[in-house]
């Protein structure tokens, strides 16, 4: 089997609102495009009309890219289209930023899609998946999610888990 050189980067992110959500996720995917990464998007649920909004009242250098990624539902769950959606978008690239945006559930079986992915694409030679979830039906343990990931997303950028809940340690339940 050929091993790939590759860097998998996994960052959480919780928000209360879809607005609270494009204000923390646009400055940060801005960054991103900045570093040349292709940005690609699977969102249970649309936010393009408050991107669009709010792109227009931001200075953001790569506002027109911003406005090109795909901030509609992704109307599948299924692995061969995804896979699909996922060759389509990094063909080419050798960095890609995901954002995922939904229900835990949601989140877990594109996370399970992706990571098969990566497994079979060995062209993209960096990837950085962020989980976005929404804290108002946040109804799961908090440090499940959080050591599943590397870092947190938030409006700051990306910071260390313990940084941003203090004491956090691996498979310790947070109050």
């Amino acid at each position: 089997m050929e091993k790939v050189n590759r860097k998998t980067t996994k960052l959480c992110s919780f928000y209360v609102s879809d607005w609270h959500l494009v204000t923390m996720i646009l400055p940060y995917l801005n960054e991103e495009i900045n570093k040349e990464n292709k940005i690609v998007t699977l969102l249970e649920k649309n936010i393009k009309e408050k991107v669009e909004t709010l792109v227009k009242k931001l200075n953001l250098k790569n506002s027109k890219q911003i406005l090109n990624i795909n901030w509609n539902i992704i109307k599948t769950k299924k692995y061969l289209e995804l896979k699909n959606i996922l060759n389509n978008e990094s063909k080419g690239e050798k960095n890609i930023t995901i954002m995922v945006n939904g229900t835990k559930k949601f989140i877990d079986n594109i996370g399970k899609n992706i990571e098969r992915w990566t497994e079979q694409n060995k062209s993209v030679s960096n990837i950085k998946i962020i989980n976005c979830y929404e804290i108002t039906e946040f109804n799961y343990n908090i440090t499940e999610i959080l050591d599943e990931h590397d870092k947190i997303l938030n409006t700051s950028g990306e910071r260390e888990k313990q940084d941003v809940f203090e004491g956090y340690e691996k498979g310790k339940k947070i109050i």
